[in-house]
């Protein structure tokens, strides 16, 4: 049994020419059909198939990991409220960079009439229609009456959850008020990240007592890990963490640095500052436990340099804030389709 079959040597990727070669056929522009036998044909036809099939699975994963990022930042937004909320370049800019991320840490909240926040939200619903924009606030903190600040998660609520938040009280017996602004810890709910659950502490350090401060968070983190009953816990923030806050004689004295479960994911002489004339690595994201480190994205971790991405002049940077936004990407669900979430793994950095 024998049929005639039509084909242009253009379309066809080398494998399948290669293929072709048993039809003896040597000038293919000059050739408009060739008989076969039903065997090859079905042989041409299953090898074209499984060529597109591979493209069309290529190009899925492609589209896939490029939409599948869930990202967590946290953002010194240096004195925030009613001054900043009224200058429109600056929100501009604020409301580019927190809509990239799925959850976003504020620190430095200064909103004492409770304005400038619900501005900035509606200012990125705006912006950002694809998602829908919730916070979760802290109260008031700091030990003087006429200086205080709130922490403030901004989250999109159509990939994250907060299934808890929690206000540490500062009384653990024997230091007690050891922290200036006291965390706030929230846990949120991921379900298309690897590691699905997960809790936020944050942390402002004063740079007054950015040691203890930093020692004192273990002790945070000890206190939520039992009280949740949790592992999977990342603790980010400004942490006044280098230059002269944190002098490299005192790293010794800092559990949240001595201790080898935990890992820097913003290393040393990572620059999070915006002044030319400076570069100190204040800002970081330290993650609890191997099994949320594989939940991370392999080198994902690192500050977000605002001012060369939108081409502002460092003035106009600093007027939205003296810090870059730090970040880390959370790996998606692995057990999911090709064409709903994708993975990836890696070694991380430990200081």
């Amino acid at each position: 049994m024998r049929l005639e079959v039509w084909y242009s040597d253009k379309f066809l990727p080398q494998e399948v020419r290669t293929a072709l070669s048993f039809t003896k056929v040597t000038d293919f522009a000059s050739l408009r059909t060739n008989t076969v036998d039903v065997y090859h044909l079905l042989q041409l036809w299953a090898m074209m198939s499984s060529f597109l099939l591979i493209i069309f699975i290529l190009l899925g994963v492609c589209d896939v990991q490029g939409a599948a990022d869930f990202r967590v930042c946290a953002f010194n937004l240096q004195h925030f409220g009613d001054a900043k909320a009224k200058k429109s370049n600056v929100m501009q800019t604020l409301v580019k960079i927190i809509s990239r991320c799925d959850v976003c840490l504020l620190q430095e909240v200064r909103d004492s009439r409770g304005k400038a926040m619900p501005q900035l939200l509606d200012h990125i619903d705006r912006f950002d229609t694809k998602h829908r924009y919730e916070t979760v606030a802290s109260q008031r903190l700091g030990r003087s009456d006429t200086y205080q600040e709130q922490y403030v998660f901004v989250y999109r609520a159509d990939t994250v959850t907060v299934t808890a938040q929690y206000q540490y009280p500062d009384d653990r017996p024997g230091d007690v008020d050891a922290f200036s602004r006291e965390p706030f810890v929230v846990r949120f709910r991921a379900p298309t990240t690897a590691i699905k659950e997960f809790v936020l502490i944050p942390q402002h350090t004063s740079p007054t007592n950015t040691t203890k401060e930093l020692d004192a968070l273990y002790d945070v983190l000890q206190h939520v890990k039992t009280m949740w009953k949790t592992e999977n816990v990342m603790l980010l923030g400004d942490f006044n963490a280098d230059c002269g806050y944190l002098a490299k004689k005192n790293r010794k004295n800092v559990r949240l640095l001595t201790d080898s479960s935990l890992l820097w994911l913003i290393v040393d002489n990572t620059d999070t500052t915006v002044r030319s004339t400076t570069s100190c690595t204040y800002d970081r994201i330290v993650v609890h436990g191997e099994r949320f480190a594989s939940k991370v994205v392999p080198n994902s971790a690192k500050p977000f340099n605002f001012q060369t991405e939108y081409g502002l002049t460092e003035e106009q940077a600093l007027e939205v804030s003296d810090h870059y936004p730090v970040e880390v990407l959370l790996r998606p669900d692995a057990s999911r389709s090709f064409f709903s979430d994708a993975g990836g793994s890696g070694d991380l950095q430990r200081e």
